[in-house]
């Protein structure tokens, strides 16, 4: 042991502190302790006991276990019975001369075994301390060894009266100090890291993999990764860390939450898996439980929801001065309160106190236990419910499940207990969502094997619908769109008592400061340009003094709008234009206090280019002087006010508290968007206690604090050329003289731009070379930003969470210039590699809106809604037409309200509506305005199938059922060619067609000519041509309709056939019109035009 080395400042001041409650102390819970004249401390060489008082002391007071050694404490010192090499390391202890430290003897056992002189030394002290009868001891605890052995029996014969003290010495140690809670804070992590970087991966790769492994064989992965830095925080030596006890690792239907428990051999079962495992460091212990739960059901998310809230409950609960009795009854009243179901299945506590032994069980959460809870205490906090069925289970295993998480806190004075294990146990955290791909093949194959129904040629409809369509395709639109109906009416009364909360006044217009040159003529410049009367610029109140009409009148440099010069022969003209109220200006015009007064529009100088006789300059130089001046004044101005208006929307930021440690989260060589200077410049991002900070090579500074971060996001190399973090603010920060509400750091994984140069082979060594280390560098990347980020995490005790976006559920669009990858997260939608960065918070949304729905347009365009409706709307243009589903199955599962329309509004208006009467807006109906379906709609079909009802058709004759979509009119017209003679041999012959067209048009107007209420609804839906004339519905003995297939049909040949079978209907190729569409998609109504087309193909 001659390396090792007494803590002799350490051991004195704890050894002292051991002797204050001995013998000063008050406190109920060491009464037992300063009733005994002395105590002692006995430790064998029993390796099968891993936690006892007397070694737990002796690792307090010495810093290490010291085998066959006895102590015994009396009332003038300790005197200590150990080999010569012990003795050697406890010397810097003895003969110390301080009256306020007990005094220390060290007793050397002697060769051969021969105790007896040792022992009797220490007897003979037990008598001479006080009264010398009653000793303290560890009850329980029995060494075995021959010194221990002759120990004991020497001991026993002096029938001195044994008092149990463990429970006194297990309360003086549970009050750890700053160097003890420092270690606890490193198994901690360590426990966590331990979690966290392998034994949850593990877990999640064997689920993903489908493979089966042992819960024995994981315990025997964590005790060999126990070893590996790779797995353990920075700053932990790997030898002086073991575990508390073997990890437990329990699914399938088998649990005990117990920390006696063991791994079995059975198998991992892909349903509940609880993990516990506590690493112990340099002898003092700490602990973690987490539940991992496959594919969860609703009962057991709410569950376990309720588990992590009691645990919140109990965390809160644990401040010093309460009793623990009275924090474990906090809890169960919660359970009673919250699930008085699960009360029974609780654990029988909640925890216990832990230090150097892992389980203190005279200071445990239970409900008997009357100690008082004490700042500087760590306690083992686990919660946990046994024996739940699952009715859902599809196996045996997945009946019956238990949960169960636990953490190592540590107590304050006033406040909730603080997490020391900041592994994250949300649901959304702990939880694993399988997709059943066997349901799916056997779906696939199904439908694959079913026989294809040949095509049923009859009598159709309008609004026929397939019944395997709706069978198979319906039922997930029915439940979108039910679900948006729900959320519509939600939608309107959130919105109602949202504006009924915020006050109905408006928002006071900024008024802009009053720009005075001089507040008396005394003020003005004494220059002799000015009493000359010549053009003069002062600089310092920013005012150009003009001569008018003789008097030297002042312009402040912001009442000029522009200033021209120019030369016209021998003159120079300097024209000035100043800011009046009524031009169409970019600036308002309530900046003009008094708008009904007299303003100067414009003045125009002019001076001689030529020198007179004995002039040295020209008169036109003053204007030229003035004319540069007022520039340079006039873009001082204008540079201060936009700095002036960038600043003064700032939220004042708090200060960055810079961390001294050298352990501080850090990444380097990073880029910084926006750019700092117009140059990009690499930089250090460094996490600090409340806030990061970026130094730049060049030395510049940008903090961005952690309570002014809305969200953050990390965005791997995944598909990308850039790794990046990306901070969206809360309030907008300054640097670079302008305000940024996105901060982004990044770096570039490869080669961003291609040499085109290059003509080399595709297999060259170089290029493969340069693609692997490509490769290599994203994967060292990724892993440096992952952790960082989790570094982060952990620091800010979950207060900033990095959120990734999702790539596979991404969908291109424009929300600027060009189109990029939108990517869900879990609370926005995303794009950060081109810039500037696109970020919706989807909290913030009120509703989204989707314009240009028509299926034969390519895209349509996104409309972003907020909640805030003095915000400007956001629009994403160009999505294609064929991802609108997948963007309404995402806003429906992110329970966002949504609405299409054929056309583009003019939202500027319509939020200017909503803002001006909210009141009226609602009352009308609110956002219902946007939905696709109406009443006029639905009259329309019901009026539709009532003018449709006199068709029916007869059996005489047949046609071949025509396309509705597009070949109804060339059917129509070939009818119409190949009736030309049976036209042309007609009564009406031997009329002008003028006189037809007439006619026609008299008769229409006494009919009530017949529109289509079909082509109506459909708003110009492609193709096909209409005969609607009334006179094709009235039917005579002598009209003979062909048979249709459909009512749609009949419209289209009633011409036609009305001219082939009858020439009673005589006005039927006049009055009919082509409801042809235009290119633009305009419906055409019959008129005249139609005819005139008409008749001159019966010409030809």
């Amino acid at each position: 042991m001659p390396s090792l080395a007494l803590d002799k400042e350490t051991f004195f001041r704890r050894l002292k502190q051991l002797y204050d409650y001995w013998k000063n102390s008050k406190d109920e819970n060491v009464r037992a302790l300063s009733d005994v004249d002395a105590f002692t401390c006995a430790v064998g060489v029993d390796d099968y006991i891993l936690y006892s008082k007397s070694s737990s002391l002796q690792i307090w007071l010495f810093g290490y276990e010291l085998t066959d050694t006895v102590s015994v404490f009396t009332s003038e010192g300790v005197h200590i019975v150990a080999s010569k090499k012990k003795v050697e390391f406890l010397k810097p202890a003895e003969n110390v001369k301080d009256s306020d430290c007990p005094s220390v003897k060290l007793i050397t056992r002697e060769k051969g075994g021969n105790d007896k002189d040792s022992i009797d030394k220490l007897i003979k002290a037990i008598k001479n301390s006080k009264n010398g009868k009653s000793v303290g001891i560890f009850g329980k605890e029995k060494y075995s060894g021959a010194f221990m052995d002759a120990w004991r029996t020497e001991f026993e014969k002096e029938n001195f009266n044994n008092v149990d003290i463990s429970s006194v010495i297990g309360y003086i140690l549970s009050i750890k100090s700053e160097n003890e809670i420092s270690l606890i804070k490193k198994a901690s992590l360590s426990s966590v890291d331990m979690f966290t970087k392998y034994l949850k991966e593990q877990i999640m790769e064997i689920i993903d993999a489908d493979k089966k492994v042992k819960h024995s064989k994981l315990v025997e992965g964590l005790e060999g990764a126990l070893t590996d830095k790779k797995y353990l925080p920075a700053n932990v030596d790997p030898s002086q860390l073991e575990f508390c006890y073997p990890p437990i690792i329990q699914s399938g239907g088998n649990y005990s939450l117990k920390f006696s428990a063991t791994s079995d051999k059975n198998n991992l079962h892909f349903g509940v898996i609880i993990c516990s495992l506590g690493t112990r460091y340099k002898s003092y212990c700490s602990n973690l439980i987490r539940t991992m739960i496959v594919n969860p059901t609703e009962e057991i998310r709410s569950n376990y929801e309720f588990l992590i809230s009691l645990e919140d409950i109990l965390m809160s609960k644990l401040k010093s001065g309460n009793k623990l009795c009275d924090v474990y009854n906090s809890g169960i009243e919660f359970a009673k309160k919250e699930k008085p179901k699960l009360v029974d299945l609780l654990t029988k506590n909640f925890g216990f106190v832990m230090g150097i032994e892992f389980r203190e069980s005279s200071l445990m959460i239970a409900p008997k236990t009357t100690a008082y809870v004490k700042k500087g205490q760590v306690y083992n906090l686990c919660v946990g419910l046994s024996g739940l069925t699952n009715k859902d289970g599809v196996d045996k295993e997945s009946k019956v499940y238990a949960l169960y998480v636990g953490d190592t806190v540590l107590v304050n004075e006033d406040t909730a207990a603080t997490l020391l294990t900041p592994s994250k146990k949300k649901i959304k955290n702990i939880a694993i969502y399988l997709n059943d791909d066997d349901e799916d093949e056997e779906e696939d194959d199904e439908k694959e094997n079913e026989p294809k129904q040949e095509p049923i040629v009859s009598r159709g409809k309008r609004t026929a619908v397939l019944e395997s369509k709706l069978r198979m395709d319906s039922s997930s639109e029915e439940k979108r769109k039910l679900h948006q109906k729900e959320l519509a009416v939600a939608l309107n009364e959130a919105a109602k008592q949202r504006l009924a909360e915020q006050s109905s006044g408006k928002q006071a217009q900024k008024i802009r400061k009053s720009n005075v040159s001089y507040k008396n003529r005394n003020q003005m410049p004494q220059e002799r340009e000015v009493k000359d009367l010549k053009i003069y610029v002062d600089k310092k109140y920013e005012t150009v003094i003009l001569p008018v009409f003789g008097i030297s009148v002042p312009f402040h440099i912001f009442t000029i709008k522009n200033i021209s010069q120019s030369v016209e022969g021998d003159y120079t003209y300097l024209r000035i234009n100043f800011f009046h109220p009524g031009a169409a200006l970019a600036r308002g015009e309530s900046y003009f206090q008094n708008p009904e007064a007299v303003f100067v529009k414009e003045l125009t100088y002019r001076s001689s280019n030529t020198r007179e006789p004995g002039e040295q300059i020209t008169a036109s130089t003053n204007l030229m002087n003035a004319y540069r001046i007022i520039k340079e004044v006039q873009k001082k101005f204008k540079t201060r006010e936009a700095e002036e208006k960038e600043k003064e929307d700032l939220v004042k930021q708090d200060t960055l508290v810079l961390s001294v440690n050298k352990g501080n989260p850090k990444l380097k060589d990073l880029y910084i968007r926006p750019n700092i200077v117009n140059k990009r410049m690499t930089g250090t991002l460094e996490a600090h206690s409340n806030g990061f900070r970026y130094n730049s090579v060049r030395g510049d500074k940008v903090d961005i604090l952690y309570n002014n971060i809305k969200n953050a996001f990390f965005q791997p190399c995944d598909g990308e050329m850039i790794i990046l973090l990306h901070f969206h603010l809360k309030h907008a920060i300054m640097f670079g003289k302008k305000k940024h509400l996105d901060v982004q750091f990044y770096t570039e994984v490869g080669e961003i731009t291609t040499d085109l140069g290059k003509h080399q082979h595709m297999h060259d060594r170089d290029d493969l070379a340069a693609e692997q280390s490509e490769r290599e560098l994203r994967v060292k990347l990724k892993t440096a930003f992952k952790s960082f980020c989790e570094k982060v995490e952990t620091v800010t005790k979950q207060e900033i969470e990095f959120d990734t976006p999702f790539r596979d559920l991404g969908f291109p669009g424009a929300p600027f210039r060009s189109t990029v990858l939108l990517q869900p997260t879990s609370g926005c939608l995303v794009n950060f590699t081109e810039w500037p960065p696109f970020v919706i918070t989807l909290e913030d949304v009120e509703l989204v809106h989707f314009e240009r729905v028509q299926f034969h347009l390519k895209n349509f365009d996104m409309i972003f809604v907020f909640k805030d409706y003095q915000k400007k709307v956001v629009m994403v243009n160009a999505i294609p037409m064929n991802m609108l589903d997948h963007v309404k199955e995402w806003l429906n599962s992110c329970d966002i309200r949504y609405s299409e329309g054929i056309q583009s509004l003019n939202w500027t208006k319509i939020m200017k509506t909503i803002t001006d009467d909210p009141e009226g807006f609602f009352e009308n109906g609110g956002w219902t305005f946007l939905d696709p379906e109406s009443d006029e709609e639905d009259g329309a079909a019901d009026e539709e199938e009532e003018e449709d009802e006199p068709y029916e058709p007869s059996d005489v004759e047949s046609f071949e059922e025509s396309d509705d979509d597009g070949s109804e009119y060339s059917e129509a017209s070939e009818d119409s060619d190949s009736d030309e003679e049976e036209l042309g041999s007609s009564d009406e012959s031997g009329k002008d067609w003028s006189d037809l067209e007439r006619e026609a048009a008299e008769e229409d107007r006494d009919r009530n000519d017949f529109q289509d209420e079909y082509s109506k609804k459909k708003m110009g839906s492609s193709g096909g041509s209409r005969y609607n004339s009334s006179s094709s519905h009235k039917k005579s003995s002598s009209d003979k309709h062909s048979p249709s297939k459909s009512k749609s049909s009949s419209h289209h040949k009633s011409n036609s056939s009305s001219h082939h079978h009858s020439s009673s209907n005589r006005h039927s190729s006049s009055s009919g019109s082509h409801g042809k569409r235009s290119s633009g998609g305009e419906k055409r109504r019959h008129d005249d035009s139609s005819d005139r087309h008409s008749s001159k193909k019966h010409r030809k």
